[in-house]
């Protein structure tokens, strides 16, 4: 008896495994695609220091142009504080709208205050008729320049004679004759015209070596200024109390218009309301300075 072994023969193995066939796919039905590749897991991120957390000197070793690694995450900036102004503009704002809210609170629930009531006087009326002649007693006077001029008007004294062809008693005059008076006639009648002048009274005479002439000139209502602006002077003198104007004399000899006669001047303005006193004295020799306050005078207390 033999201890050899012996080796199978062919016919003796076992028939090989033969895998599977799988079923034929149904008619108009796709094949099942493959399952896509497992991707492998992706290693945690390394854990970031927050550039507090770096030591000084540590950072300040560092170099700045160093370079990371490829798979290194770069770290990640801390945020930005805030700037003062950013922090002072919010704090304005949200105070404004803090403090409306408040004010707004405390006014809605304050009671309401009422209105004081409202003081009219009412109309009242007399229990009588008016007196039509104790009101026109009490209502202001009108002013004496509102009437006939020529009743305000000085008259010549006695002893006086007419001065050439000009009025010897108060009379009316145009704003033509006004303007003839003086050497510049176009210019003072466009000027009297342009400013509202409304009538005119004059009186002339003739005493001794003196030519004297008294005018009353006014002017419309609204044109008072042009009045005062004609009354208005440089150095005169006042020649009586309360009076709107003055007086004043020349000392130098002045010639008539167009000719060679020489003449000594002396002249008076006033105003009283919308009415311009106007005194001229001409004489042969220096003119008295008396003798126009006394005419400039006597004039004004007819105004008055």
């Amino acid at each position: 008896m033999t201890t050899e072994s012996v080796e199978p023969s062919p016919a003796d193995a076992p028939p090989a495994a033969v895998p599977p066939v799988p079923p034929p796919a149904a008619p108009g039905v796709p094949a099942v695609p493959p399952a896509p590749p497992v991707v492998p897991a992706v290693p945690p991120l390394p854990e970031v220091v927050a550039p507090e957390a770096v030591a000084p000197d540590a950072a300040q070793d560092a170099a700045p142009d160093a370079a990371l690694p490829a798979d290194a995450v770069p770290p990640v900036r801390a945020p930005r504080r805030p700037r003062p102004v950013l922090l002072l503009v919010s704090a304005l704002l949200l105070g404004t709208v803090v403090g409306g809210a408040v004010g707004y609170a405390i006014q809605a629930n304050r009671p309401p205050t009422p209105l004081p009531p409202i003081q009219v006087a009412l109309p009242s009326y007399p229990a009588e008729a008016a007196d039509p002649a104790a009101v026109a007693a009490e209502a202001p006077k009108a002013l004496a320049i509102d009437g006939d001029l020529r009743k305000l008007l000085m008259t010549a004294p006695d002893g006086s004679t007419a001065w050439a062809d000009y009025p010897d008693r108060p009379s009316w005059i145009t704003v033509g004759e006004l303007a003839g008076h003086s050497g510049s006639s176009a210019s003072l009648f466009k000027a009297l015209n342009s400013k509202d002048f409304r009538r005119a009274v004059e009186v002339d005479w003739k005493k001794d070596d003196l030519k004297v002439r008294v005018t009353l000139i006014q002017y419309a209502a609204d044109r008072a200024a042009e009045a005062k602006s004609r009354a208005a002077g440089y150095h005169l003198t006042p020649f009586a109390e309360g009076a709107n104007g003055g007086y004043q004399v020349d000392t130098q000899a002045e010639y008539w218009a167009e000719t060679t006669e020489q003449f000594y001047y002396g002249s008076a303005l006033a105003q009283r309301g919308t009415v311009v006193m106007d005194v001229e004295v001409f004489g042969t020799k220096p003119v008295n300075p008396d003798v126009v306050k006394d005419i400039a005078k006597q004039q004004w207390e007819r105004l008055v």
